[in-house]
């Protein structure tokens, strides 16, 4: 999924204002805290859309071609999808 730095950055407003106003945590210098919290969104990004490369793929990659949208290709596309993320988890 691709989002705008202006969307990224809107996240990262909205993410470090709850901490900030559910009293979670104090923040010492504000801007590192929305860099870092930008930096991160940016990065699980680019780990999703990795998925979704592997996944396509996979799927592309069979011997049988298997049209996008078909029950079996959103079968295949979740679970591709799905173990590529959860090599990415630690």
């Amino acid at each position: 999924m691709r989002l705008s730095e202006d969307r990224i950055s809107h996240l990262a407003h909205l993410i470090t204002d709850g901490i900030w106003n559910d009293d979670l945590v104090d923040f010492v210098d504000e801007d590192k805290v929305l860099h870092e919290t930008k930096k991160s969104i940016a990065d699980y990004l680019k780990i999703e859309d990795g998925a979704d490369n592997v996944a396509r793929n996979k799927i592309r990659s069979l011997s049988k071609p298997i049209p996008e949208g078909s029950k079996e290709w959103e079968v295949l596309y979740k679970k591709y999808y799905q173990e590529e993320l959860d090599k990415k988890r630690f």
